[in-house]
């Protein structure tokens, strides 16, 4: 399954990509995009567990209800 999305990004960014395609490192921009959200997501669950746990500690501690 897959999710259309619209997003705006800088210009720059988006030559670099194209030229990617072109040279044949990926095979279009939609993959080059997917591979930077997967590595992006990966490099920061750890930071956002943590966090997630830290609210939840603070949460029991205040008895948020």
């Amino acid at each position: 399954m897959t999710t259309l999305i619209q997003a705006e990004l800088p210009d720059q960014l988006v030559q670099q990509a194209r030229r990617m395609v072109e040279r044949g490192w990926a095979a279009d921009v939609d993959s080059i995009i997917a591979e930077s959200l997967r590595r992006y997501l990966e490099s920061h669950q750890e930071r956002l567990s943590e966090q997630f746990i830290r609210e939840d500690v603070e949460w029991g501690l205040k008895g948020g209800d």
